[in-house]
């Protein structure tokens, strides 16, 4: 965890960044992966969600789901193992490692050029836009943790995916997938690339 200014690598692809451009990320500020996996709501055109679907469609022979409610379901059952997932590793934090960044309210980084391009690499693969690299140069703090750490999105009891969070927790030890969460004044010192 470091408490000064320091340089690192950030992918952009939502909104293109600007040199100059300057964001501060307080533990109030929610990020995009907040908003993602806790704010979304996934309806079909009856305006019915996951569970109204279920009910509606369960039968004694199984599920009987049509193409858009199947598709309502995938994505609702998807995101909310992600945002389990998020509320498990939030609460060891709190518990454990409070003066860590939240997962929920912080910048994603790496710290160097070749460990952004791994999450390059990760995010074209599920056809996630990339528009840029951008460096930043931070003033505040950071948690170096390896992402493939992370509980994993499957139907594991909650004890084996409270375990799985403490030891993300540990710090970065198998560098396997290495993520910064920053937090603090993050300023867009220079464009590495742009994609677009």
């Amino acid at each position: 965890m470091v408490g000064n200014e320091y340089c690192v690598y950030h992918i952009v692809t939502r909104n293109k960044m600007t040199v100059g451009q300057i964001i501060n990320f307080d533990n109030q500020q929610k990020n995009t992966l907040y908003r993602f996996f806790f704010e979304r709501e996934h309806l079909n055109s009856k305006g019915e969600d996951f569970t109204k679907i279920f009910y509606r469609n369960y039968t004694e022979s199984g599920m009987n789901l049509n193409k858009e409610d199947a598709d309502i379901a995938i994505k609702y059952v998807g995101e909310n193992i992600r945002a389990i997932r998020e509320v498990i590793v939030e609460m060891v934090r709190l518990q454990e490692y409070p003066e860590y960044p939240s997962r929920l309210s912080c910048l994603y980084a790496a710290e160097s050029y070749e460990d952004i391009l791994k999450w390059k690499k990760l995010f074209e693969s599920f056809n996630r836009k990339v528009l840029q690299i951008v460096k930043l140069q931070v003033d505040g703090h950071c948690f170096e943790g390896d992402g493939s750490l992370l509980p994993k999105e499957d139907g594991s009891p909650i004890a084996l995916k409270i375990e799985q969070a403490r030891e993300y927790w540990m710090g970065n030890e198998k560098n396997e997938l290495p993520e910064l969460l920053i937090n603090g004044r993050i300023e867009v010192v220079e464009i590495i690339q742009d994609f677009s």
